[in-house]
């Protein structure tokens, strides 16, 4: 048993640790904030970090760091020679200059000795840069012992590609992390770089392989002048389109992009193309793993008091103080705002979708309720103190096939038939007596307009809601 030495630590990126820290600091700080929940996979570049650092930050900055991933999966494509499938280090550990980092070794074994498409080739790993510069930001950004299974794809086979995605499978759950190493457009110009790529991330984000391939193989008959490929890792990449296709709660999103013409190092005439995608897996998110916090509650509360105070007062928004915006706060996801006077209903309106940040969806649904429920007249000024705030934020919708899936009390439902739609929050169940029968009927006929049989030709959804008060 050996371990793997670094073989890029002095040029991509320093060997010094404490010079190392010092440009992970500051790659850091220049990378997106982290915007998305539940990552399931990231999509990185490997170049050097003055070129491609930053938009590897932005990667690495989306994982939620009080999640402990059992295994990371690093999936990179072979910039050194070719193999039948895929070559998986299992002689010992890697080393970085921050330390050792394990290789869960009992996996690695399992799958080079089930599945032929796997091997151990020591010239697949010696001198591959692709996967050993993920490994500083990792160590970087969590503060826990992990474990990797180091692969590296050497084949072009579109066939064994699917057969390594299968084997990969059973690992690709929420407990794990796939970081899939990659650049993009190789040595085009500027501009021309940043259209190709764009077109390649656009393949990427559909989660659909077959669209991935065809765009890529499009690119290379456009003859654009310099390109030598549109994505370097494609197998790689490949290998999660073909895990997350027909996935309905897989979302790829685009988190970051530059080319090394951004680099004060690099120039415009023959660049190389970096992106930064984060893979979020939304039924956890509908499983309510998205919590607020009560502190994050009392915000949202006192930011729907201020909006309304100040929009019927003077027809303005309140400024916000961005350092108290959390992760959580800036989540794209649905809002229902209720008012209440004396214990009555006095307004209520919401959305749903993630098309909008949390903070600023409580802001106009707040309004929105105020000044736009066509069962009340307008809030007044003077009665501003006497109504009391409640919020009910929606986790993302699930599709349902039978009433078996919906719980009373837990789940709202949400029901569409061409453009009617309409909707009953959770908390509706715990204010009437229904079955849930009598629950689903009474919304298809008075919410949807479809009649009360309607709901059984329609589209039925669930979601659940975070409830919280002024009163509670």
């Amino acid at each position: 048993m050996i371990n793997r030495k670094p073989a890029v630590a002095g040029q991509f990126y320093s060997s010094n640790p404490d010079t190392l820290k010092q440009e992970l600091d500051s790659l850091f700080a220049k990378a997106k904030h982290p915007k998305f929940k539940n990552i399931r996979a990231v999509i990185s570049p490997h170049a050097g970090y003055v070129f491609s650092g930053k938009v590897a930050a932005s990667s690495f900055n989306q994982l939620d760091i009080s999640v402990k991933y059992k295994n990371i999966f690093l999936i990179g494509t072979s910039h050194h020679l070719n193999l039948n499938g895929a070559s998986i280090y299992n002689r010992g550990n890697y080393d970085t200059p921050f330390g050792e980092v394990k290789v869960n070794l009992e996996i690695a074994n399992k799958l080079i000795d089930n599945y032929s498409v796997f091997e151990y080739n020591i010239n697949a790993h010696k001198n591959e840069h692709s996967n050993e510069v993920q490994l500083p930001f990792l160590q970087y950004k969590l503060d826990y012992e992990f474990c990797i299974i180091p692969i590296i794809i050497g084949s072009n086979s579109i066939d064994t590609i699917k057969i390594i995605a299968e084997a990969l499978r059973p690992y690709f759950t929420s407990e794990n992390l796939f970081v899939i190493s990659t650049d993009f457009s190789h040595y085009p110009d500027y501009e021309n770089a940043q259209t190709n790529d764009k077109r390649t991330a656009d393949a990427i984000i559909s989660n659909s392989p077959e669209i991935f391939i065809k765009t890529i193989n499009e690119n290379k008959y456009k003859k654009i002048q310099g390109l030598v490929t549109s994505i370097c890792g494609w197998s790689a990449t490949l290998t999660l389109l073909y895990l997350t296709e027909n996935n309905q709660n897989i979302k790829y999103n685009i988190v970051d992009y530059q080319n090394s013409g951004d680099s004060f190092f690099g120039n415009k005439n023959k660049v190389v193309g970096y992106y930064s995608i984060a893979i979020e897996d939304l039924e956890q998110i509908s499983d309510s793993e998205f919590k607020l916090s009560e502190e994050e509650k009392i915000i949202l509360l006192d930011l729907a008091r201020n909006t309304i105070n100040q929009y019927v007062t003077n027809r303005k928004f309140p400024e916000i103080d961005s350092t108290i915006l959390t992760p959580n706060l800036k989540t794209k996801c649905g809002v229902f705002v209720t008012l209440h006077k004396n214990n009555q209903l006095r307004g209520c309106i919401g959305r749903f979708g993630e098309s909008t940040e949390l903070y600023k969806v409580v802001q106009q649904m707040a309004i929105s309720a105020a000044t736009e429920d066509n069962r009340f007249p307008i809030v007044e000024k003077s009665e501003i103190e006497e109504i009391e705030i409640e919020i009910s934020v929606l986790t993302p919708m699930k599709k349902i096939e039978s009433l078996d899936e919906l719980e009373m009390g837990k789940h709202g439902i949400y029901i569409k038939k061409g453009i009617s739609s309409g909707t009953y929050l959770p908390q509706v169940a715990e204010q009437v007596n229904w079955t849930k029968e009598e629950f689903i009927s009474h919304c298809s006929k008075n919410k949807a307009g479809i009649g009360e049989d309607g709901w059984k030709t329609a589209d039925l959804y669930t979601y659940e809601a975070i409830i919280f008060s002024e009163k509670k």
